[in-house]
């Protein structure tokens, strides 16, 4: 006949003396299942080994005050288990705390296999790519970066021009809301689709930029203060790149006070010493066409 035997659970509370003075008082432990005892846990994790803001983690994400600590280690454990270092996933996971109590299969390891397979980012990129756009791990596969991964490669975005490291941000940006207005947008400009599509292939953070704070304050400058045809845009998309107030405006001031001129090229590319050495022969040359 099979014996059961009944395991009562072993009381957490420390057994008092055999002989306890009536006037001692027995001494208390933390219960491990005390609800405070675990969120000081959680804490010490937070701020000891990811070097995180606590307050703001949990202001980003109260459900982290619920979450059990091994469901936040996860995370953590699937970024090392990748190649990212400690102070990687750190920072990885200060921009996204809701990586903490997601189930690390989706989408942080959904994400991480679909940039290493469908989107053929090599494993010793696979850091840099995250890095550069942490997003990538917080963005649905199946309703964000296929659809933006087709769309990019329709585009041209294939071959020597294939998404890297570089430009895997590109994966978390609508096709509707984002990618089409802004290549309309360039198109409007009277630029055809294949002039479009080499001006972007050519510099592909045209795809980050604004239309509203970025494109056309620059379209506006450049033909109504510089007196610039939009056509020098084809040879130089990477005019959108350069700070309109930090770099473009000053050095088009210098050339308007001196009468001269220069490609767009010249006028940005230089560092501020080349580009005042620019000036000086410019300078030079106009007056010896002068005399």
């Amino acid at each position: 006949m099979a014996t059961f035997r009944l395991h009562l659970p072993t009381p957490f509370s420390r057994k008092p003396p055999p002989n306890p003075s009536p006037f001692s008082t027995p001494e208390i432990l933390p219960s491990p299942t005390d609800a405070g005892f675990h969120f000081r846990e959680k804490l010490l994790y937070l701020q000891r080994d990811l070097h995180l803001d606590a307050s703001r983690a949990l202001a980003a994400n109260p459900a982290l005050r619920s979450a059990p600590l091994p469901s936040l280690r996860a995370a953590s454990d699937a970024l090392l288990s990748h190649g990212f270092i400690p102070e990687e996933a750190a920072r990885i996971l200060s921009h996204h705390p809701s990586l903490l109590t997601s189930d690390p299969e989706d989408p942080l390891l959904a994400s991480l296999r679909f940039l290493l397979g469908p989107v053929a980012i090599p494993c010793s990129q696979l850091r840099r790519a995250v890095l550069r756009c942490p997003r990538l791990l917080v963005t649905s596969v199946p309703n964000q970066l296929q659809p933006a991964l087709y769309f990019l490669r329709r585009f041209g975005f294939v071959g020597s021009h294939r998404i890297t490291s570089q430009t895997a941000l590109l994966l978390v940006s609508s096709v509707e809301r984002t990618l089409i207005p802004k290549l309309e947008f360039i198109q409007s400009l009277g630029f055809s689709f294949k002039e479009t599509q080499k001006m972007v292939l050519r510099s592909p953070s045209l795809l980050t930029f604004s239309i509203e704070n970025n494109f056309k304050p620059k379209v506006d400058f450049l033909v109504g203060e510089m007196g610039r045809d939009l056509k020098e845009l084809k040879e130089f998309p990477q005019y959108f790149a350069f700070s309109l107030e930090g770099r473009i405006k000053p050095r088009q001031q210098m050339l308007k006070e001196s009468g001269l001129w220069m490609p767009l090229t010249d006028m940005l590319k230089l560092s501020d010493g080349a580009f005042r050495e620019r000036l000086v022969d410019l300078r030079i040359e106009s007056l010896d066409k002068r005399l």
